[in-house]
Order: structure tokens, then C-alpha cells, then sequence
């Protein structure tokens, strides 16, 4: 009998539902059906989508586009794989752009180039990569701290710690950028040495340059698929997530992996404004605006559950990715700008509603 469970547990959902439908009576084939067409909605909703967008406009699946849609993919993957542990602990953090923001603008200010007019620090040189990498991810990890200290130790819900953390970033960018004479200018005018690590083409696909920092991307997604999956603190993460109160009774330090998540969290918004910051060449208070909407229904659509407990970095990555291609597809049909804000948050409602059902059914 344990080996036949075993056998079964290795077979793949859609043998196993194939089974089960099988097995069904007509009025539960019906009910199959209709769970399987709800539950991979947005699935169906985004081919469909991709389908009549290739077919309206040819050049959406051409070359270009599709390293596009990687290197988009690749720039907003590691806030994703921060928010998510938040999300697995069944909270979320909204003050995820503006820390992007924050260190994006930071990024900048210490990396421009020695001899720029507009330069903010005017006596000080070029700082090494390394060292401002370290700080961006230091201050990530300090805003991280913030939120998850509130969060485990005053019980206050993760939206409202972050929501006030949020505010606090953006006061923060507001005043940074005021230092040194900058009247709030626009940072630009950045050394080749950091653009050049960041966008310098890693390879060529027949003559479109795939930037260098989809290659760190794709190091940060392994990094964290080992601390999800391979870690005793991953572990405890999804614990904690599942069942807060049986975590604890098994032994598992709740306050410490609640702060530790949040953390992590914070130094990938540091490493993602880091990466912004060269991508974009050109940062200001706006920065990292509203990017954790994109991450948030990115994880949501990539199975990643407000539920807790549940969640997987393949489908962060799915679920970027997916996200990327419906925004670069509504470019391509020169959809209005405003007209973004409105679908995002559609993705993120019908999203959550489709993971909310799951969890109902599961009870």
C-alpha cells in the first residue's frame, strides 16, 4: 500500500485528474470541468490574450520582442521572489516599490559619473560597485527589519506596518534627493562602469542583445529555490505560513523566521533598485512605483497563496514572466497607459478570488 501511495504521489496532477474524471459520474464529470476551467482561469485568460495579440499584430512574437519580454521578466523577478515569502506567511508588503525606489536613488547618486555637471555628490568619487551594492542591500534589509520586528513582535497586520513603512521610504526618498543642491533633480548621468555590469550585453540572439543582469536574475531564482526548498529556515517559513501556533509548538522560533523573511525580502528590493537604477539610467522619487502590484500578482498567479503556506519559486517565475507578456502584448496594441492600472488590478482581484475558491474547495 505505501509504495502504491508513493507511486500516485509521483504521478502528475493532469494523469490524476484524468483518473478521477474517469472514475466520475456524469453530474461530477460536469463539476470537473467546471472547477478545472475556474481554477486555471487566468491561465486560459492569458493564452487567449496571446493568441489574438500575435495574430492582430505578427511582430509580437518576433525576436526582439521575446528578449523584451525576458529582460522585463528579469528586471522585476527579484522583487517577486521577495515578496513572495511574505505573501507564503500570509501577509504582503506594500512598501516593496518605494524601498526599490530608495535604493535605486542611492544606487544612482553614489555611481554617477566624476566630472557630471548635475553630479549630487560633487566631491565624491565614483564609489566601487561592490560597496554600493552592499549598501543598497543593507538599507533593503533595515526597512525588512522595521516590518518584520512590528509584524512578530506587536502582531499588527503586514498591510499596515508596510503601508507605514511606505510612506516613511517615500518621505525618505524625498529628503535624499534634496541633499547636495539636487533640488529633487532626476539622477542620471551614471558611470559606464555600473551601466555596463548591469545592461552590457551578456549574448546575442541573432542581433539582439540579452542584457547582462538577466543572467543575475537567473542566479538570484537559484539562490532562492535553495533557501525555500533546501533550508531549515525555508522550512520554517512555510511552517509558520501553514499553521503559525503549530509551528511554534513544534519548535519553530516564529519571531525570529517572521523577521528573517521579511528581511530577505527587503535586500532582493535592494538588489532589484540596484539593477533598476542602471536599467532605467535615470531615477527620481518616482521610482519603484507601484512595483509591488506587479509582484504581487505575479506570485499570486504563479500559485504563490495569501492563504500561507503554499508556494513555489517555478511559479514566481511563471508568473513574472506570464505578467510581462500581457503587458508587452498591450503595448503592442497601444492600449492606453492609464488603461494598465485598470487591468493590473483585475489580474490581481481575479487572482486571488480563483486562490480563495482553492483554499474553500480544499475545506
Amino acid at each position: 500500500m505505501a509504495e502504491t501511495g508513493a507511486k500516485k504521489a509521483k504521478r502528475s496532477r493532469i494523469s490524476v485528474w484524468i483518473e478521477n474524471f474517469k472514475a466520475a459520474e456524469r453530474g461530477d464529470k460536469k463539476r470537473l470541468i467546471a472547477d478545472l476551467l475556474f481554477n486555471n482561469a487566468m491561465f486560459i485568460i492569458i493564452a487567449i490574450s496571446v493568441i489574438f495579440i500575435a495574430i492582430k499584430v505578427p511582430a509580437f512574437l518576433s525576436i526582439s520582442s521575446i528578449v523584451n519580454i525576458i529582460s522585463l521578466t528579469a528586471a522585476k523577478l527579484p522583487i517577486a521572489l521577495g515578496i513572495a515569502g511574505c505573501i507564503v506567511l500570509t501577509g504582503t508588503d506594500i512598501s516593496a516599490g518605494r524601498c526599490v525606489g530608495l535604493t535605486a536613488c542611492v544606487a544612482a547618486s553614489l555611481l554617477q559619473m566624476s566630472g557630471y555637471a548635475n553630479k549630487m555628490f560633487k566631491d565624491l568619487d565614483t564609489m566601487p560597485l561592490i560597496v554600493v551594492l552592499l549598501a543598497v542591500m543593507a538599507i533593503g534589509a533595515v526597512v525588512g527589519l522595521v516590518n518584520g520586528f512590528f509584524v512578530a513582535k506587536f502582531k499588527l497586520h503586514p498591510f499596515i506596518v508596510t503601508l507605514s513603512t511606505q510612506l516613511i521610504v517615500f518621505g525618505t526618498v524625498l529628503m535624499y534627493l534634496m541633499i547636495g543642491g539636487n533640488n529633487g533633480q532626476t539622477l542620471s548621468g551614471l558611470d559606464q562602469s555600473y551601466t555596463k555590469f548591469i545592461t552590457g550585453t551578456l549574448f546575442s540572439v541573432d542581433g539582439v542583445a540579452i542584457p547582462k543582469y538577466v543572467l543575475y536574475s537567473i542566479i538570484l531564482t537559484a539562490i532562492m529555490w535553495v533557501v525555500w526548498n533546501k533550508t531549515k529556515f525555508g522550512k520554517n517559513m512555510f511552517a509558520v505560513g501553514s499553521n503559525e501556533e503549530a509551528a511554534r509548538v513544534s519548535g519553530v522560533n516564529v519571531f525570529m523566521t517572521i523577521i528573517l523573511v521579511f528581511v530577505l525580502a527587503g535586500v532582493m528590493y535592494g538588489i532589484t533598485g540596484f539593477i533598476e537604477g542602471a536599467r532605467i539610467a535615470s531615477c527620481s522619487a518616482n521610482t519603484g512605483l507601484n512595483y509591488e502590484c506587479d509582484a504581487i500578482a505575479a506570485c499570486v498567479i504563479g500559485g504563490v497563496s495569501f492563504v500561507g503556506g503554499t508556494g513555489k519559486i517555478s511559479g514566481i517565475v511563471v508568473g513574472v514572466f506570464l505578467l510581462q507578456i500581457i503587458f508587452v502584448g498591450l503595448n503592442f496594441l497601444s492600449v492606453d497607459a492609464n488603461m494598465l492600472y485598470v487591468i493590473k488590478g483585475l489580474i490581481i482581484l481575479v487572482a486571488c478570488a480563483i486562490d480563495m475558491r482553492k483554499y474553500l474547495a480544499r475545506k
